[in-house]
């Protein structure tokens, strides 16, 4: 199958207020009684009731790191209110949600045939409702981006993606973010870092995505320090949102053993490890070990967040991740070498390793986890 280097087909309506335009967006794709995806902090302290549209259906039973039990449950509330869209609001957890459910509403289960790794990017048809996307952090870039990871019954936590899966909008509106916790702060902007950082040492050929994904990294490596400290700062949150949304349109160049490594680990069912954490602490050590691969890229990364040359870079991000109080151990989150090390075939199967810029043993993933531990 031959497909386009470069596609960027998302409508993005981006800027301060502009939430309150989201009932008007909504009809712009047919829209008239959406499911809205969330989780239920988000519309227990009204967040949702300030955005959704009059009228809307709420699921708000969306946990961290969603599991297939929620997206089917997602789709029973679906089709039993006659709903004819899919409207996500909150992180990354309630986008990726909706996007599952927008394909079992008129797909096949189960979910999992969907996955990459299954062979599933070709099932995904254009029969699907509309999904709408408003981010409340600055992190996942998942409102642009083509795919939807999900932890399935038997642990396995695993990606569909497929240019389908993209959200026919994203409503990205900085004021949503305005006092968001320091730490998830910190932790979503981090994630927005490696998905900069990741997708611009990839190997595959896409200028357009790498000089998207630099811009990205200066935006963010500037203001998430600001954004930390004073998180009523809408300049420093807006620049932010843009970054974390760069960072989701250069997701079709591919990750690295970064998402490798983070997706399984972020399906243990034992410990809840937060995905942008766990990239911040995973990050300075996949770039020592990529470092002989891709010593051009890493300059220009150094240069891009003002840290000299390539081999400053890991230090760089230790010291930056340390600043804005986020974890720099695995320990430090609670989870144990032992279960760290027990999802290494997780890792072996995640598709993100095919676009490291060096291939990924299995001793090399071992090595990096112990190193990040």
């Amino acid at each position: 199958m031959v497909s386009p280097t470069i596609t960027y087909l998302t409508d993005i309506y981006f800027g301060s207020g502009v939430a309150r335009e989201l009932v008007a967006i909504a009809a712009v794709y047919n829209v008239r009684r959406p499911l809205v995806v969330t989780d239920g902090p988000l519309n227990a302290i009204g967040l949702v009731g300030r955005v959704a549209p009059r009228g809307s259906v709420v699921f708000d039973a969306v946990e961290s790191n969603p599991d297939e039990s929620s997206v089917v449950r997602g789709v029973d509330v679906y089709r039993a209110e006659g709903c004819d869209g899919v409207i996500a609001i909150g992180g990354g957890s309630p986008i990726d949600c909706a996007k599952c459910i927008g394909v079992l509403a008129t797909h096949a289960g189960p979910l999992r045939q969907y996955a990459m790794v299954e062979g599933g990017a070709a099932k995904i048809t254009a029969d699907k409702p509309p999904v709408i996307a408003v981010p409340t952090t600055a992190g996942t870039g998942s409102e642009v981006g083509r795919g939807a990871l999900a932890t399935f019954d038997d642990g396995a936590k695993l990606a569909l993606i497929s240019p389908r899966l993209i959200p026919q909008a994203a409503v990205c509106d900085p004021e949503l973010t305005v006092g968001m916790p320091p730490l998830l702060t910190a932790a979503t902007g981090m994630d927005a870092i490696s998905h900069c950082v990741e997708t611009f040492c990839s190997p595959k050929f896409n200028p357009v995505a790498e000089a998207i994904a630099l811009d990205g990294l200066a935006r963010a490596s500037r203001h998430l320090l600001r954004a930390v400290r004073n998180p009523d700062d809408l300049e420093a949150r807006c620049e932010m949102m843009m970054a974390a949304t760069m960072g989701g349109l250069t997701f079709q160049k591919g990750l690295g053993a970064v998402h490798q490594i983070s997706h399984p680990l972020g399906g243990l069912k034992e410990v809840r490890l937060h995905h942008g954490t766990l990239n911040a602490v995973l990050l300075p050590h996949v770039l020592r070990f990529n470092a002989g691969a891709c010593p051009a890229k890493m300059d220009a990364l150094a240069h891009t967040v003002g840290c000299g040359s390539g081999r400053n870079l890991p230090f760089y991000f230790e010291h930056l991740i340390a600043a804005v109080g986020l974890p720099t151990r695995l320990r430090e989150m609670g989870v144990s070498l032992g279960q760290c090390l027990s999802v290494l075939d997780g890792v072996m199967r995640d598709h993100c390793g095919a676009t490291n810029p060096r291939p990924v043993t299995r001793g090399d993933a071992e090595g990096v986890i112990r190193a990040a531990w």
